[in-house]
């Protein structure tokens, strides 16, 4: 039997009703070659073992399994960071929680030689690690819950030569001295009923819902909790679902937190809200 060319395989995927740019990351990842490589090169045959993997990947993908666990790595920020099914598959709207916080940190904690930033719930590290590569000056670090996710995060950071505290841990409570300038959480914020569920069942559930199952819960004791953590004049920075920024403002500013504002994800929606406590 001939071998199959890339364009073959490539049809294959198509008629899964895989993305392009899915089948196309897959079949990178496989040949080991870049995308570039894959459109030139559409007659080159592909060998025998090497097309049972990738068509073994194609189906899974197909089930729904997130490309990068099936690849092992994602593109975030820049960064190119290791992750496993212990983490969420880090998302581009994320992106723009960090871009806001480099813009508070060039801004606002511009002055400031050394600013303490944390990560609660980093997860791979995604967040943490963009942050302190883009901004050296800060001080990182970084907080969940699982280990498994912390050895995911410790390992990026290592393979990357960030530096970058890790803390296991519910959100505040490893976090001593010194208080924070800046503190940046990206929480499980779907409520346990959300159609989204199904669309990501092969991500850590305690990554997506509180435990308590309601939308808002662990948002919620992360704004209650940032006080005694904050120095006087340092910000708070959430991620949450696009229907969320309204209420999430309401919970900021019940807490005391002034200068609340908003940012946009690549949709156009409210996906960050943070703000900042009173400088005294």
């Amino acid at each position: 039997m001939a071998e199959p060319t890339v364009d073959a395989l490539l049809h294959e995927a198509r008629a899964l009703g895989l993305d392009r740019f899915d089948a196309q990351a897959l079949a990178s990842h496989v040949l080991q070659q870049p995308r570039a490589w894959l459109l030139a090169h559409g007659d080159a045959p592909v060998d025998a073992a090497a097309a049972a993997v990738l068509r073994s990947l194609l189906q899974l993908r197909a089930g729904g399994e997130p490309v990068a666990y099936l690849t092992g790595w994602r593109g975030f920020q820049g960064l190119e960071l290791r992750v496993t099914p212990d983490v969420l598959d880090p998302r581009p709207d994320t992106e723009t929680l960090v871009d806001w916080a480099l813009e508070v940190l060039d801004g606002d904690l511009g002055r400031i030689a050394a600013p303490e930033v944390a990560d609660l719930g980093t997860g791979s590290g995604a967040i943490a690690l963009a942050v302190a590569r883009a901004c050296p000056r800060a001080v990182l670090r970084a907080v969940d819950a699982s280990a498994g996710a912390l050895a995911v995060a410790r390992a990026n950071g290592a393979r990357l030569g960030l530096p970058v505290q890790w803390l296991q841990g519910s959100w505040w409570q490893p976090l001593a001295a010194p208080p924070l300038h800046l503190a940046l959480a990206n929480p499980p914020y779907l409520g346990a009923d959300d159609p989204h569920l199904g669309a990501l069942r092969h991500e850590p559930r305690a990554a997506l819902v509180p435990a308590a199952g309601d939308a808002l819960a662990d948002l919620r004791d992360i704004v209650a909790g940032a006080a005694p953590h904050l120095a006087p004049g340092g910000w708070l920075l959430l991620e949450h679902g696009f229907e969320q920024a309204e209420a999430v403002a309401a919970l900021l500013a019940a807490a005391g937190f002034e200068a609340i504002d908003h940012r946009l994800d690549m949709a156009g929606h409210r996906r960050c809200t943070g703000g900042r406590r009173p400088r005294g």
